[in-house]
């Protein structure tokens, strides 16, 4: 199921938590696909104090819009690390 976005400029800005309610950071840029007129990716700046903050130093993180769960208030993603003990994170995530 898509998710539709009325306005891009209402994504910049939103706090982005996991599936789980872990808090992940700031949307810091958006990823457009201009040939199908669709977002790719969000870019995300992840905080240090967030589980991606930890692993990749609290730098931007590229996540891929598919991952994407629901825009609102919020933005939600599918929850894309393992158990805080295993700190890795899934080959998708690219750091910028």
């Amino acid at each position: 199921m898509p998710i539709s976005v009325k306005d891009i400029d209402d994504m910049f800005g939103k706090d982005v938590f996991t599936g789980r309610g872990f808090y992940i950071g700031k949307v810091s840029d958006v990823e457009f696909d201009l040939t199908r007129f669709k977002i790719r990716s969000l870019v995300i700046e992840a905080t240090r104090s967030s589980m991606i903050g930890k692993v990749y130093g609290g730098k931007r993180v590229v996540v891929p819009y598919p991952v994407v769960l629901a825009v609102g208030d919020v933005v939600l993603i599918k929850h894309i690390l393992n158990a805080p003990e295993e700190q890795e994170p899934i080959p998708q995530l690219e750091k910028v």
